[in-house]
C-alpha cells in the first residue's frame, strides 16, 4: 500500500478543481485491484524526451490469462496493435504497452520476449502483444533509435500497484496537451453495486487539443492563459496549421466489475465524452483510441479449453440496465485525468531547441476562483 502521508505533486483537485463522484485511496488506475503499471522515462542530450509506460491488468504473475475487454477508436489517426484479436475474442492476455509512434515497432518485438522469458507457456504458440502510441516529435527525435528492449523490460518488470508517475514520464514524457506540456494522468472511482464496491480507473496519454478549446465548467481556460504556446505558433507547424490541434490520446479504463466484452466497449465509448468536457472536439490528426478491461472473471475468456479438456466457461456480469453508473464513473475519471496530466507537470524543452510550456498551476487557481465556476 501506498504511503499517502508521502508529499505528492500538486493534482488538479489541490488547485480547488471539483470534480463528480468519489474517488478510490490513489485517485488512479491500480485501485483497481491487480492492475500494475510500470514506466522507463528516457531523457538524454538535447533532443531525447520519450519513454514507455506498461500497464498489466492481472499484475506480472498472471501474464497469459484473459481478461474481458472491448476498444473504441474515436479517431483513428493513431495505432493499437492486437486490435483485431480484442474484438474478435472480446479478451486481452498481454500487458498493455504505451510509446511514441515511431517505436511501436522495437516495444512490439520486447513484449513477446519478455512474455517467451517469464510466461513461456503463454508464448508457445503465438502472441499478439497490445502497444499503443502517440506522437511526440515535437519535443522528441521521434526518429531516431532511441527506445530499446531494455527499457521496456524495465517498465515490465518494476510494474507496482505505486508506478503511475503523472506528467512526463514514460511513454507521456514528450507529449504535449491543449499547446501545454502534456503525458500522463490517471483518476479512479468508486461504484457501489449490488452490496459490493467496484473500482473504475482511467490513465491516460493525454497529447491533443488546441490551446483555445480547453475549458473547465464552461470557463475558457486556454483562452485566458498568458503563457507562451510556441507549439502553436512554430514555424515548424507553418506548413498545416491543424497540427496545433493534433497528437493523439490513449485512455485506458480499467475495472474490477464483471463486465461483458460489450459492456466494456460501451465504456471506452465513454472516454470521449470525458475528453469532450475539457474542450476537444477531436482533431482529425488525431489519434484517440480506447481500451477497457474488466479484472473480474480472470480466465473464463481463455481461448484454450479448461484443465485442457472440453467444457463451458461462466461469466457473471452487471445488468445493461444498472450500468449507468460506471458510465459516470469513466467520464468523470477521465476528465480529472486530463487535468492531472496537465498540473502535474513542468516546463520542458527539447529537440531543435523547441519548448512545452507547464500550465500556470496559480494563473489557473485564480481563474477558476474568480470565474465563479466551483459552485
Amino acid at each position: 500500500m501506498a504511503d499517502l502521508s508521502v508529499t505528492q505533486p500538486l493534482r488538479a483537485r489541490d488547485l480547488g478543481l471539483i470534480f463528480n463522484g468519489v474517488t478510490g485511496a490513489r485517485n488512479g488506475i491500480t485501485d483497481v485491484p491487480g492492475v500494475t503499471v510500470g514506466m522507463t522515462t528516457l531523457v538524454s542530450g538535447d533532443s531525447v524526451r520519450t519513454g514507455v509506460t506498461a500497464v498489466l491488468p492481472l499484475g506480472a504473475e498472471q501474464v497469459g490469462v484473459a481478461v474481458a475487454a472491448g476498444l473504441h477508436s474515436q479517431n483513428g489517426n493513431g495505432e493499437l496493435t492486437g486490435a483485431h484479436w480484442i474484438n474478435e475474442s472480446g479478451s486481452l492476455n498481454t500487458p498493455l504497452l504505451l510509446t511514441n509512434t515511431h517505436a511501436v515497432g522495437t516495444v512490439h518485438r520486447a513484449v513477446i520476449e519478455w512474455v517467451a522469458r517469464h510466461h513461456g507457456d503463454a508464448a508457445a504458440q503465438w502472441l499478439l502483444p497490445v502497444v499503443a502510441e502517440t506522437w511526440d516529435g515535437y519535443l522528441n527525435d521521434i526518429n531516431g533509435d532511441h527506445v530499446h528492449g531494455s527499457h521496456v523490460w524495465a517498465a515490465l518488470d518494476t510494474a507496482s500497484v505505486d508506478g503511475v508517475v503523472e506528467g512526463s514520464a514514460g511513454g507521456g514524457t514528450g507529449m504535449n496537451c491543449y499547446g501545454f506540456k502534456g503525458g500522463n494522468g490517471t483518476s479512479s472511482r468508486r461504484v457501489a453495486f449490488a452490496g459490493s464496491d467496484y473500482h473504475v480507473g482511467v490513465f491516460l496519454q493525454t497529447n491533443f487539443g488546441d490551446r483555445a478549446e480547453l475549458s473547465y465548467r464552461g470557463l475558457p481556460i486556454g483562452k485566458r492563459m498568458e503563457t507562451p504556446c510556441p507549439i502553436e505558433t512554430d514555424d515548424w507547424f507553418a506548413r498545416d496549421r491543424y497540427f496545433a490541434g493534433a497528437g493523439s490520446c490513449i485512455g485506458v479504463v480499467a475495472t474490477d466489475a464483471p463486465l461483458l466484452p460489450d459492456q466494456l466497449r460501451a465504456l471506452a465509448r465513454r472516454v470521449t465524452n470525458g475528453l469532450a468536457r475539457t474542450g476537444t472536439s477531436g482533431s482529425h490528426f488525431s489519434g484517440d483510441i480506447f481500451l477497457a478491461f474488466s479484472t473480474a472473471n480472470a480466465g473464463a475468456l481463455d481461448s484454450t479449453f479448461p484443465n485442457g479438456s472440453e467444457g463451458l466457461h461462466a461469466l457473471a456480469f452487471v445488468p445493461w440496465g444498472c450500468i449507468d453508473t460506471f458510465f459516470d464513473a469513466v467520464v468523470d475519471a477521465t476528465e480529472e485525468a486530463v487535468w492531472n496530466s496537465l498540473v502535474v507537470n513542468e516546463t520542458t524543452e527539447g529537440r531543435a531547441g523547441h519548448r512545452s510550456y507547464a500550465l500556470d498551476r496559480d494563473a489557473l487557481r485564480m481563474l477558476i476562483t474568480t470565474g465563479d465556476v466551483t459552485k
